[in-house]
């Protein structure tokens, strides 16, 4: 991988990652444009790094009241029903399901999962869910309503994310429309609930790839993994305040003209199903 391919990427990761289109389908359509190759779930994960640190920093004195809570009740210094603390439990809940099924279809995920016309499909199908989701949303609960049943919903949609093309903001946004929650609120939690499950997943692929006889690029996965952060932290600040006043629709509609885009580039060869690398 080169230096500019490495800084496309990183930039195309640090703009999607948050907003409910699909990180990992933009980067499997912008990495064929360089020489043809999927820049593969390894770089995605690792790059992934970089836009989580993101949010672990905009989010830092949350995070830092729920670990700090979360252990104060544990050992029984607080309330075992403090908010903070019963947020903590409910991350750890939601994040199980794309755990168990992240390990379970690891080799589907890094091969056959990729192929663009699944990416299509759900670009397209989770569209229209989202679109539909976003029409008939009560937009009335706020996280500190969050029910545990309601935690577990939402990590199977995060879940759904394995597959490219369907976004996992998008995924856990739209299971959170359904159910009834604030857009604010549906965002923040999409938000937490990644962390486990990004983190876990990068350092995973570190150690995985430490262990290839080929060397990664790791100068270029570096400038991207940091390129990503930045853009992506600038981007979480500006999605909060969008959806305060707004609706997902534009979003809906992009996911729709882009599924269209990359349905013709694959008919006229333009692009290939399943990439090299």
């Amino acid at each position: 991988m080169g230096w500019l391919e490495a800084l496309v990427l990183g930039i195309v990761q640090g703009l999607t990652e948050f907003l409910p289109i699909s990180s990992s389908a933009h980067q499997s359509i912008v990495g064929q444009f360089f020489g043809g190759e999927d820049p593969g779930a390894a770089f995605t994960a690792i790059t992934q790094l970089g836009t989580e640190a993101a949010v672990i920093i905009y989010f830092r004195h949350d995070i830092a009241l729920i670990i700090k809570n979360w252990a104060l009740a544990l050992v029984g210094k607080i309330p075992r029903d403090d908010p903070e603390a019963r947020m903590g439990w409910l991350v750890i809940i939601g994040s199980i399901p794309i755990i168990v099924l992240g390990l379970l279809f690891q080799d589907q995920i890094e091969t056959g999962l990729r192929n663009l016309w699944i990416t299509v499909a759900m670009l397209a199908g989770v569209g229209i869910v989202m679109g539909i989701a976003d029409r008939t949303a009560r937009n009335q609960r706020t996280l500190e309503r969050l029910t545990w049943p309601h935690g577990l919903i939402y990590g199977l949609a995060q879940s759904l994310a394995l597959i490219p093309g369907v976004s996992r903001s998008g995924a856990t946004i739209t299971a959170g429309l359904f159910m009834g929650y604030r857009r604010e609120a549906a965002a923040k939690y999409s938000f937490l609930l990644a962390i486990p499950a990004v983190v876990g997943s990068g350092l995973f692929q570190l150690l995985d790839i430490g262990t290839d006889p080929v060397p990664p690029a790791w100068g270029p996965i570096a400038l991207a993994t940091v390129v990503s952060f930045v853009i992506g932290y600038a981007v979480i600040a500006w999605l909060l305040r969008y959806i305060s006043t707004h609706n997902f629709m534009p979003f809906v509609i992009y996911r729709l003209a882009l599924a269209a885009l990359v349905a013709v580039l694959l008919l006229t060869g333009v692009l290939e199903p399943l990439p090299q690398g």
